[in-house]
């Protein structure tokens, strides 16, 4: 692992290792044009891609005419923001009229949807230059279709780069794109930032438009940004967070600038923490992960408040009850009738779908809206709470792929414990970067707050970044070049 340059020193070889910020101050001060950025970003997906699999389209021509007139824009003076010319990608179930969206879907591998996702165009709006689609599990659940590539670990390939989104955990740990879209219904943000030492943003529910997104869950999806610093994210979240017309579950909260939320001190901040369950059942080196954060918390002034937070035995049960019935919606007309175009982790989640009564989806209803209070509650008079995102350090592929559970397996119920109450909740949760295991992977950890506080969120992430080093931190990408 190494350190970034300093951007003064910096050669165009380097310039994929900055962070979003940095390369759009790049940009800004003029020591680099977005042509240059993006044709910079093309050398090293042409150096490493063929080995890390994270996009299955790189939309090479139409990147390299948006920089082109991105390039024009800014010697004209014209600046759209922070994303004006910054290299960006797309998870594969964000709709764009430029490219086929299969949304991990080897049956709609060339899928011509014709229209663009509201996400996808609000950040072509901002300047983005649009690297391509990036690879993700079948229709946004566990496993991937074994006829579509699986995206790789930048720091381990052995490890698993993080479930759903995992191409776009990958592209941006590995300086392919400096940002990238993700979704998250079980933890598919923050698997893969953890996994792959980013900082993710799972913003509160309908905080962003799924308009033209392809939906796993509808009533548990969120679709957020994942970058390489809080700032990052903030930066994307501003762009993309609003109200739609075209999709009415779109939150109508008016949006703040984040990116302007990300300074300050957080003297007085209180962080709930219930040290049982989160530190003291951990793993030891997600456990020192915790309290090492902990500690610089506590060192910017923040309080660490005991809590009692809910952990029912049946939360997965519940999650994979909700899940399962919106996903075989999602799917009405496609399966049963395609099924020999399904892998077996979806299509037996699909099934288990439509084996499901009334009572056992009211029943999960009933229980996720007691559920939700009780969190609530535990959350009562604190701004967030410190979760991990595994209790353990992330798994190896192995151990990940192996037989499908419908959800119900020990590996899934461990895997889900931290990740499913924000999507349960729909509060946001900001994954950062905190250290690294002894096979030199990645452990994360969030914060999650109440619905709306994801400005409170990035103020506490960005002070942690201002005084550690994790997310500047870079894989040795050298055993994936040609």
């Amino acid at each position: 692992m190494n350190a970034h340059s300093k951007v003064a020193d910096l050669s165009t070889r380097d310039i994929p290792d900055l962070s979003l910020m940095e390369t759009s101050a790049l940009i800004a001060s003029g020591q680099a044009t977005p042509l240059e950025v993006t044709q910079a970003v093309l050398s090293r997906i042409d150096e490493v891609e063929d080995k890390i699999t994270a996009y299955i389209t790189v939309t090479r021509d139409r990147a390299l005419e948006q920089a082109e007139i991105a390039t024009k824009e800014r010697a004209a003076g014209l600046d759209r923001g922070p994303l004006h010319g910054i290299p960006f990608a797309l998870k594969d179930l964000c709709e764009t009229d430029f490219a086929p969206t299969s949304a991990g879907l080897d049956l709609l591998r060339d899928n011509e949807t014709g229209r663009n996702a509201t996400v996808t165009e609000r950040l072509e709006q901002a300047g983005c230059i649009t690297m391509g689609k990036l690879g993700m599990t079948e229709g946004a659940y566990s496993g991937h279709n074994d006829k579509m590539s699986v995206p790789k670990n930048p720091w381990n390939p052995k490890c698993w780069a993080g479930s759903s989104s995992s191409g776009s955990g990958a592209s941006v740990a590995a300086g392919l794109c400096f940002g990238a879209t993700g979704s998250d219904t079980g933890g598919s943000i923050r698997f893969p930032s953890g996994s792959c030492g980013i900082t993710g943003m799972k913003g509160t529910w309908g905080r962003v438009s799924r308009h033209g997104v392809f939906a796993l869950a509808d009533s548990l999806d969120h679709v957020g940004p994942m970058a390489r610093s809080a700032e990052d994210c903030a930066a994307i979240l501003t762009a993309i967070a609003g109200a739609d017309a075209n999709d009415p579950t779109a939150l109508l909260a008016e949006v703040p600038d984040y990116l302007a939320a990300c300074t300050g001190p957080i003297r007085g901040l209180r962080i709930g923490l219930d040290r049982a369950t989160v530190i003291d059942a951990a793993a030891p080196e997600t456990a020192q992960v915790l309290n090492e954060a902990i500690a610089v918390f506590e060192s910017l002034g923040a309080e660490i408040v005991p809590i009692s937070f809910p952990w029912p035995t049946e939360a997965v049960d519940q999650w994979t009850v909700l899940c399962a019935i919106e996903v075989a919606l999602a799917h009405q007309g496609r399966f049963p009738e395609q099924r020999d175009g399904y892998a077996p982790h979806l299509t037996e989640l699909l099934d288990y779908g439509l084996t499901l009564s009334a009572k056992d989806v009211g029943a999960a209803m009933q229980w996720r809206l007691v559920y939700n209070g009780s969190v609530a509650r535990a959350m009562h008079g604190v701004d967030m709470v410190l979760f991990p995102i595994t209790g353990a350090p992330m798994p190896e592929l192995d151990n990940v792929y192996g037989a499908p559970t419908a959800g119900k397996g020990e590996n899934l119920g461990d895997m889900l414990k931290f990740t499913a109450p924000a999507d349960f909740t729909g509060f946001p949760s900001l994954t950062l970067p905190g250290g690294f295991d002894s096979r030199g992977a990645p452990i994360g950890f969030q914060l999650m707050g109440p619905a709306l506080t994801e400005a409170t969120l990035f103020k506490a992430g960005a002070a942690f970044q201002r005084v550690t080093d994790w997310h500047t931190l870079r894989p040795d990408l050298a055993p994936f070049k040609a």
